[in-house]
C-alpha cells in the first residue's frame, strides 16, 4: 500500500516508516502536523493514512480532526489512528461516519509488531480494527448497554478481539480455545445482538452494536 504518516515524535515516526517499508509498503510522505497530513493526502492520494491523535500546534486533537476530514473528503483512503489515550468525541464521529477502512489503536499496541502489521493490513483491506480500550470507554456511554449485558464474559472477550480485526484462528489462539468454540461464541453473539445474515457484514455490525450505534445512525 501507499502510505502517508503523520506523527510528531521523530523516533516513533522513523520506526513506523522502517516497519512499514520492511513489510513491503511504500511510505510516500511523512509529516508532523495535521496541515501537512491533509496536504500530503491531497498531493499523493495514498491508499492509507497513519495518524497520531495529538499533533502541533496544540497537541490536543488536531490529528484526529484531520482524520475525520480525510474520511469525508477522501473516502477511498483507509485511516488508522494511533493515540496514547482515547479521544472519545472524535473517535465516536469517526466510527459513526463510515465503517470500512478504519482503525483506532493505542500506541502500546505498536509494540506487538505482528499484531500491528496485521491491523494495518486489515484496515487497508477495508476492515475495521478498534482497540479494546476504545470500545470500553465509548461503551460506558452506550445507549445499548442492556444488549451487551446479555453476553457472557467470554463472549465479551471474543467480541473485543473481533473488534481488533482478528480472525477466528487468532481469537482461538489468544483465548486458548478451539476454532469451533470461537465460532459457537460468535454465533451466540450475533444472535444476542440481533445481527442476522441479512444485515451485511455481521462482524462489523456486531462491533458497532458493541459501541452503541444502531444501524440507522450510521
Amino acid at each position: 500500500m501507499r502510505i502517508v504518516i503523520a506523527e510528531d515524535a521523530v523516533l516513533l515516526r522513523a520506526g513506523l516508516v522502517r516497519l512499514l517499508t520492511d513489510a513491503g509498503h511504500d511510505v510516500v510522505a511523512e509529516t508532523d502536523t495535521a496541515e501537512g497530513l491533509v496536504k500530503a493526502v491531497e498531493e499523493h492520494r495514498p491508499d492509507f493514512a497513519l495518524v497520531d491523535v495529538r499533533l502541533p500546534p496544540s497537541f490536543s486533537d488536531e490529528g484526529i480532526r484531520a482524520a475525520v476530514l480525510i474520511r469525508s473528503a477522501h473516502p477511498d483512503v483507509a485511516v488508522l489512528v494511533l493515540s496514547q489515550y482515547v479521544e472519545e468525541r472524535y473517535a465516536s464521529e469517526l466510527i459513526a461516519s463510515r465503517r470500512e477502512g478504519l482503525g483506532y489503536l493505542l500506541k502500546d499496541r505498536v509494540a506487538d509488531v505482528e499484531q500491528f502489521l496485521e491491523s494495518v493490513q486489515t484496515v487497508g483491506s477495508g476492515g475495521t480494527v478498534l482497540d479494546p480500550e476504545v470500545l470500553t470507554q465509548i461503551l460506558v456511554r452506550s445507549r445499548r448497554r442492556e444488549d451487551l449485558e446479555l453476553l457472557t464474559p467470554r463472549e465479551r472477550e471474543v467480541l473485543g478481539l473481533m473488534a481488533q480485526g482478528l480472525s477466528n484462528a487468532s481469537i482461538a489462539a489468544n483465548l486458548y480455545l478451539t476454532e469451533s468454540a470461537v465460532e459457537k461464541h460468535i454465533g451466540s453473539i450475533f444472535a444476542k445482538l440481533g445481527v442476522t445474515s441479512e444485515t451485511g457484514n455481521r462482524r462489523v455490525l456486531a462491533v458497532l452494536k458493541y459501541l452503541g450505534y444502531s444501524d440507522h445512525s450510521l
